[in-house]
């Protein structure tokens, strides 16, 4: 399916563009908020690369190996939406303070 694909490669560009931003932030509350988005798109890319896997492949062992993926992609979007919600304050509260500071 050309349309998964399209998403896999996106979401696999958002996990390399928020890792890069996670090492070069210096603020703690960031980088784990970064670290969690990366963590979603991360996830994404692997649950939706098990889902394009389904449909070019039809054997029992990728019927199998495909449901792990899945089911581990859509758990760390699910951990990684947890921890952005818990850290979007958090970054937010950090970044007005960074700004009067300087």
């Amino acid at each position: 399916m050309p349309v998964l694909v399209i998403f896999i490669i996106f979401s696999f560009s958002f996990y390399v563009y928020y890792k890069i931003r996670y090492v070069r932030s210096q603020r703690p509350m960031e980088r784990r908020f970064l670290s969690a988005k990366s963590s979603m798109a991360l996830g994404l890319f692997v649950a939706l690369f098990g889902i394009n896997q389904l449909f070019l492949y039809q054997t029992t062992v990728t019927y199998i190996i495909c449901a792990i993926f899945i089911a581990l992609g859509f758990g760390s979007v699910w951990a990684g939406y947890r921890a952005y919600r818990c850290y979007l304050p958090q970054a937010v509260e950090e970044a007005k303070e960074a700004a009067k500071q300087g």
